[in-house]
């Protein structure tokens, strides 16, 4: 476990290159007898000026993402690192790895633990909060939320339970780069407010991971739809210039090893019956290794039929009621009589190819492109 704040004092530890830096830029009024720093006295000075903090910010910063990298690098191959840090929400760190897990509790609980256990005054508390992210934020960077305002032991529970449930098969798959598959069929579900905050999180990881590798990425399939009942599953559609590029060993190894390794023999959307030409429906398919979070991603040409048709199915639904209530009967009817997803998927092509003149013709008449 790698312990942020442990490393924050590390970086200006007396003799350090990043307390000199502090002592530069704010005088050695915030320093002790002893040479060491007088946290106290510079957290007075920052807190009270965004200007301070930020300057405080572009010197210890640095240090503490290179030391980090350098514990993480240096981590046996075969352990799962936990990184404990107060700002990855401020500071946007989220995208470097694989789940954010925020630990929370209601304002009132952390007032009261903080005057009880350091002495703070209820002022002084809500002025550092003010300076943080807020809940919400907390809540929409989050992959896993901990709730912590009962007891040490019952949040304990909470994290056994999450390692053995969830990181410890995720490690596992991630080690022999395989997804997730369900035994059985993920049932419909009502809509849920936040698929699109996790699409977009996860959306956020795979950009970050792939760079320019990644130009295009949309949030599609039923998940994608407002107010639609649906599988919790996100699918999530990367448009590629090539599809060459989709197989190059690099792309391929980011993707395994950010948790969405390559699914060998999934290379093909059903051809249409408009469109019936295989070629013009070749694409690749990366599945999910988080046991606690299923995730279809589809790589696809840009401008392909595949490609054109995710697009044109989801803003057909969003737009159109009676098409909705069509796709969730279909949906429903499919849930009661299959057994695997597999088998959900393939029974769910022939409505597919049957309604694409409807989105079609509401294309046309809506001037709708990609």
């Amino acid at each position: 476990m790698i312990d942020a704040d442990a490393v924050a004092r590390e970086v200006v530890a007396p003799g350090s290159a990043g307390l000199a830096g502090i002592v530069d830029r704010f005088g050695s009024q915030i320093l002790l007898e002893d040479g060491s720093l007088n946290r106290s006295a510079l957290a007075s000075v920052v807190f009270g000026s965004a200007e301070a903090r930020r300057a405080l910010e572009s010197i210890t910063h640095p240090l503490v993402h290179a030391r980090t990298s350098q514990i993480i690098e240096a981590a046996p191959q075969d352990q799962v690192v936990v990184y404990d840090v107060p700002l990855l929400v401020e500071n946007r760190l989220g995208v470097g790895y694989h789940l954010v897990v925020v630990v929370t509790a209601t304002t009132a609980t952390r007032i009261a633990r903080l005057a009880g256990h350091r002495g703070m005054s209820e002022a002084d508390i809500r002025a550092r909060m003010d300076h943080q992210a807020t809940d919400e934020q907390r809540r929409a960077a989050a992959d896993i939320v901990l709730e912590n305002d009962a007891t040490p032991e019952l949040l304990c529970q909470s994290v056994d339970t999450l390692w053995s449930s969830r990181l410890q098969p995720y490690d596992e798959n991630l080690r022999h780069g395989h997804r997730h598959r369900r035994a059985d069929v993920a049932p419909l579900v009502p809509y849920d407010e936040r698929w699109p905050e996790t699409a977009e999180r996860i959306i956020d990881r795979i950009c970050h991971a792939l760079g320019e590798r990644a130009p295009e990425m949309e949030h599609v399939g039923s998940t994608s739809v407002p107010g639609l009942p649906a599988r919790d599953v996100i699918d999530l559609q990367l448009g590629v210039a090539d599809l060459r590029a989709a197989d190059d060993p690099e792309f391929v190894r980011v993707l395994a090893e950010l948790g969405f390794p390559r699914s060998q023999g999934n290379s093909l959307d059903t051809p249409k019956d408009l469109l019936p030409d295989p070629s013009l429906w070749i694409k690749r398919y990366h599945g999910s290794s988080d046991p606690g979070r299923a995730v279809h991603l589809h790589v696809r040409e840009l401008g392909s039929a595949g490609w054109q048709y995710a697009l044109l199915q989801r803003d057909w639904l969003r737009a159109d009621a009676a098409a909705r209530e069509d796709y969730l009967a279909e949906k429903e009817r499919l849930i009661a009589t299959v057994s695997s997803g597999d088998e959900y998927r393939e029974h769910k092509e022939p409505w597919f190819n049957a309604v694409w003149p409807r989105m079609q013709a509401w294309a046309q008449k809506n001037g709708w492109h990609p």
